[in-house]
């Protein structure tokens, strides 16, 4: 039988009576690690072997290979030790019979040390390395957070490189180290200042209290469920797919504007609006059972996953050009093969035309030129049809705009504000 014990956050009085019973009729015991408080107080008839040089493959490797040991962690077994999950799959698959002998975690000695109830607002914990591994951080800014073994001060410089995407550099946080025993140390900072020393240590944890305001995906589709409830806004429960087609449109050009006049504050504001647009609909639709915001999220993510092997895959690509052909194969593909023809009907008519161009210069390589378009003009005032014969010179000049890279419908709407100053 493999035994794997947990020696608690530190201090020696946190090991529980199973694990000192456990302890004093061994004659054997494996170390994770000896940098632990409570190492001093084992019984002194034990033989000890550390694991301290060893990576967690070779201590699993040789823990499998005795099949009976007595394997001591730091912690609770469970709680951001890697060699223990392995243990614990291997030991199963090959019938090896294990034993798990719960510890007191930095968990708790932290939440104690802070007066912190990890159930009051959904705590999450987190590992310190994995965490500074993300590029987003999988955490809610709604919900408080313990960052786990914060043990050097170039994961403390990652963490916080990862951290900033979601929460202000004035954020408060506190740092405890060694929490629970009698070296314990509580700092309150900003978490900008995270990694300005350099004195961290396999005790050091991290406490992120949320945002002062509600600021996650959660608290926003929250909020439209309870304006969708029987108990909400009579206004809100009677929209449905179609009645905010309207709005959610001009919701989309007020984006647009923003970006035009490079108004960031405003279109801080205006992405929160369409963001509302967007929630909104997937409530509607969770109410009518047809999809959910979990599917939205899902499909898109696999979506953007697929299209860049370059990044997620082995595929090697030469520059931008590569990229695009490459997204152009991926979505072929997903359409069973078949070029999608189809265009949103709703675009704006001068994008539409650029788009129209692209797939022809994509094609046949060619598009309609401008040499002729003076001549057109000439002629407008005679044609038959005026509205096809205008028709056809716009056409030209979102041609022009498709291949010299111009957006034909921000240049015209801008011309248009300068001209008349709205």
């Amino acid at each position: 039988m493999i035994t794997i014990l947990g020696l608690g956050y530190g201090a020696p009085g946190a090991l529980t009576m199973e694990a000192r019973e456990v302890l004093d009729n061994a004659r054997e015991i494996f170390l994770r690690t000896r940098d632990h408080p409570a190492i001093a107080a084992l019984p002194k008839h034990l033989r000890v072997h550390s694991f301290d040089a060893r990576d967690a493959d070779a201590i699993v490797n040789a823990l499998i290979a005795r099949g009976d040991a007595i394997y001591a962690v730091p912690g609770h077994p469970l709680f951001g030790e890697p060699s223990v999950r392995e243990i614990l799959t291997r030991a199963r698959d090959q019938n090896i019979s294990t034993r798990v002998i719960a510890g007191t975690s930095f968990v708790d000695a932290t939440c104690a040390a802070l007066a912190l109830d990890p159930l009051a607002r959904g705590m999450v914990i987190a590992d310190a390395t994995d965490l500074a591994r993300q590029h987003f951080p999988h955490l809610d800014p709604d919900q408080p957070a313990l960052i786990g073994q914060l043990s050097n001060r170039d994961i403390a410089r990652d963490l916080l490189r990862v951290l900033r995407v979601l929460y202000p550099r004035d954020h408060i946080v506190t740092r405890v180290d060694a929490a629970g025993t009698r070296d314990q140390k509580i700092e309150t900072l900003a978490l900008a200042e995270l990694d300005r020393t350099d004195d961290f240590g396999s005790l050091t944890t991290l406490y992120i209290p949320p945002l002062a305001r509600p600021s996650g995906i959660n608290a926003l589709a929250e909020i439209i469920a309870h304006l969708r409830a029987p108990n909400g806004c009579p206004w809100d429960r009677e929209q449905t797919h179609q009645s905010l087609r309207k709005d959610f449109l001009e919701e989309c050009y007020e984006v647009l504007e923003t970006l035009d006049e490079n108004d960031i504050p405003h279109l801080r504001e205006e992405l929160g609006d369409l963001m509302l647009h967007i929630i909104f609909q997937t409530q509607i639709a969770s109410e009518s059972s047809e999809f959910l915001l979990s599917d939205v999220i899902a499909e898109v993510s696999e979506k953007l996953v697929r299209r860049h092997p370059h990044v997620f895959g082995a595929v090697q690509v030469n520059g931008k050009a590569d990229v695009i052909a490459n997204w152009d194969k991926i979505k072929q593909a997903e359409n069973g093969g078949k070029k999608k023809s189809k265009m949103p009907r709703g675009l704006p008519a001068l994008l539409r035309a650029q788009k129209v161009a692209k797939k022809m210069t994509t094609n046949s390589g060619n598009t309609t030129n401008l040499k002729n378009v003076a001549a057109r003009v000439e002629k407008l005032s005679r044609a038959k049809n005026r509205g096809r014969a205008l028709g056809e010179i716009l056409f030209a000049l979102a041609a022009h705009a498709q291949a010299k890279h111009i957006d034909a419908e921000s240049a015209l709407r801008k011309y248009a504000q300068d001209l008349t100053g709205f």
